[in-house]
């Protein structure tokens, strides 16, 4: 089994084996596949490992967006506060909205199959949700459970906050039917990309347990514990992290040079996890540009400064190729 696959936070996973979630049958093939690896719920838990959202796939064969997608807000409606490993206490003591969603920095702690991406605005604040499994419907489940158990745990923490809307970047399924009233008014879909908002004023909610002592100490634990993991998390994971110190500067010659070691190393590395600089560089590139271009407060000249292009033209002729669209016919989309 290996420990740098993407994942979800083992206490959830086992409080959803034991949820009205999953039928028999699935809890069944799940045992059966940690079985077969020499693993189990008490073992993930204890050693913080992950569960590969792999498993899902072989429990699910045929999963297709829309199943997935009624999967992901079945599974969200199971969070609870203990569910998040070692971003639940920080979360239980938070002070604000705010500082709620500022803890998703630490989603690597928990979960390596998501990456937020942050845009502050006057208008508040759009947090981009790229997933990236290699399966596009996994990818929709991951985002669909992340995305709406935030909303949850929201809920719990802060009361209700119905202003906090997400928008899911494909279209509704067919079957939502028993999920619609807990996201009556704060879930969209064929959105341009997928996206948490919050309001300004939201933000300055108070929450219900706030103890900021607690909150402080729990931040550096949180830092220190990253640090301390980013010593074995995989190297696309490391590459992401940097690129988002300032992406449009980030050439691999760089980035191997902060990882210590050589450029062909760095290429044999990701080839080994199935990917290239090259492709983690434009897959964040491309999301933050759509986060941006959600911005009107932004021209598509800033844009493509923000992202290092040197001319606008570079920047359309990069993002039509990306998404088929120039950046002035997706922003009027």
């Amino acid at each position: 089994m290996n420990l740098n696959e993407e994942g979800v936070p083992p206490l959830m996973f086992a409080q959803l084996l034991e949820s009205q979630a999953l039928d028999s049958d699935a809890v069944a093939r799940l045992r059966n596949i940690m079985a077969r690896e020499g693993i189990d719920e008490t073992t993930l838990i204890q050693r913080n490992i992950q569960a590969p959202i792999r498993w899902f796939r072989e429990v699910y064969p045929a999963l297709d967006v829309d199943q997935a997608t009624t999967l992901g807000f079945a599974f969200a409606e199971q969070a609870q506060l203990t569910s998040f490993g070692p971003l639940s206490f920080p979360l239980v003591s938070a002070g604000s909205v705010a500082e709620i969603v500022e803890l998703l920095t630490y989603l690597p702690l928990i979960s390596t199959a998501l990456s937020p991406q942050f845009h502050p605005r006057d208008e508040g604040l759009t947090v981009g949700l790229s997933a990236h499994t290699g399966d596009p419907a996994l990818n929709c489940l991951v985002v669909a459970y992340s995305g709406s158990a935030l909303l949850r745990l929201l809920d719990m923490l802060a009361g209700d906050v119905p202003t906090v809307t997400l928008h899911l970047s494909w279209s509704a399924p067919n079957f939502l039917a028993n999920h619609e009233d807990a996201l009556a008014g704060r879930l969209y879909f064929d959105a341009p990309t997928s996206f948490l908002r919050v309001p300004a004023d939201t933000l300055n909610e108070v929450c219900r347990f706030s103890d900021p002592v607690a909150y402080r100490l729990a931040i550096v634990d949180l830092q220190q514990t990253l640090e301390q993991r980013s010593r074995t998390t995989s190297f696309s994971e490391k590459v992401r992290r940097l690129l988002e110190e300032d992406p449009g500067k980030r050439s691999n010659d760089w980035v191997a040079h902060e990882l210590s070691i050589s450029r062909s190393t760095l290429k044999r590395r990701l080839s080994e996890e199935g990917t290239t600089f090259r492709e983690l560089r434009e897959s964040f590139l491309r999301d933050r540009a759509m986060l941006r271009l959600l911005d009107r407060s932004m021209s598509v000249s800033e844009i493509a400064a923000d992202l290092g292009y040197s001319d606008l033209a570079n920047f359309s002729h990069a993002f039509k190729r990306w998404t088929g669209r120039s950046p002035r016919e997706f922003r009027h989309e």
